[in-house]
Parts: C-alpha cells; structure tokens; sequence
C-alpha cells in the first residue's frame, strides 16, 4: 500500500520550493523569518505541524502573499 503524504509534508515540500527558487539556505530562511535553523529543517521534513503565526513568518520571509504557501 502507498503511503499518502500528509499536509505537514506537502507544506515543508513548498516551503523548501520556495526558498531553493530563491536560492536561499535553511539558515538565510531562518534568519528572515525569525525561527530556528533547526524548525525551518523540521518543517520542510514535515515534522512540524506549523502554527498560523509561523506560516505568517513563512509568507514574510519569503516574500510571498500567504496563499503562495499553500500552491502544491
């Protein structure tokens, strides 16, 4: 049976999208959003289940509207 991947996991896969088209590190993306190297990391694993605020700092540090966040 295929494992489905879960929103946690498409979302982290955006988020790392996003930062390699703005050919950024973890940790350029952690300075701009004021969030751990370590979260940024866990959150593109889909290890994270993100709160609003942190998808607010997301949308900020990468310069996009909110919605982009969510364009899989």
């Amino acid at each position: 049976m295929e494992k489905s991947i879960t929103i946690e996991e498409r979302f982290g896969m955006r988020i790392r999208e996003l930062r390699n088209l703005q050919h950024m590190s973890q940790e350029e993306l952690a300075f701009c959003c004021q969030l751990s190297k370590n979260y940024v990391s866990d959150v593109e694993r889909g290890r994270r289940n993100v709160s609003l605020k942190a998808i607010e700092k997301f949308a900020h540090g990468l310069n996009v509207n909110l919605i982009e966040l969510f364009r899989y």
